[in-house]
């Protein structure tokens, strides 16, 4: 296992992240983390490690800077900015098309509550690129149905069992998508996925759904 610290640029920020790229990765992920979290998110962490046990390298890091940070901590406005994220996304997307060890790969975006928005559209943007999606908890509404309807990668819902005002919400996007996609219901699982086994329920879904994208090692 290979891990390095990296700048992600993109034409607005330079952002910090995290690029950890297993023995013959056969494809790279891009995390989208929630509103008030970060590249340290544990949950998010802890799906990246799923992933490269089934081969696949993981990119987390921060959609906002230091001094962004800040700001959001006080108006609580940046983190719902779509647009500001998916830019954010769309060049961590442009990024490990160049980077070495990653260029070339499949490209796969895992977003979690507004992440996800920002993972949709981003793949709305970038169909060459993006090979497949993973919203967990997400608020793909958010992402508007016209950007749904450009999505040509398949996606997966991953939405708790008692999360049933956001499992409505994905219900409705899965209906937008232009592409394929499918929910999965972890049962008893709350919007945090805090309960015992459901983040490891998650992980594996995800981990699978992306190794059948990047032809890698499913379930």
């Amino acid at each position: 296992m290979t891990g390095r610290e990296v700048t992600v640029r993109t034409a607005d920020a330079a952002l910090d992240g995290d690029l950890d790229l297993p023995p013959a990765a056969v494809g790279a992920v891009a995390f989208a983390h929630g509103s008030g979290s970060s590249r340290r998110s544990p949950r998010n962490r802890a799906v990246a490690a799923v992933l490269r046990d089934a081969g696949i390298a993981t990119l987390l890091f921060d959609l906002l800077t230091p001094e962004e940070e800040r700001v959001d901590r006080a108006t609580a406005g940046l983190r719902f900015d779509i647009g500001l994220l998916t830019g954010r996304l769309t060049g961590a997307v442009d990024r490990l098309a160049e980077w070495e060890g990653t260029a070339g790969l499949p490209v796969g975006l895992f977003g979690a509550s507004t992440g996800a928005a920002a993972a949709l559209r981003c793949a709305a943007e970038r169909p060459g690129r993006v090979a497949a999606v993973v919203s967990r908890g997400g608020r793909p509404d958010l992402a508007g149905e016209e950007a749904l309807r450009r999505v040509r990668a398949p996606v997966l819902f991953v939405v708790g069992g008692a999360d049933t005002r956001v499992l409505e919400l994905n219900e409705r996007a899965l209906d937008a998508l232009g592409g394929p996609g499918r929910i999965h219901v972890v049962p008893g699982a709350g919007h945090l996925f805090e309960e015992e086994g459901a983040l490891e329920e998650a992980a594996r879904a995800a981990s699978a759904w992306f190794a059948r994208a990047m032809g890698g090692r499913g379930e």
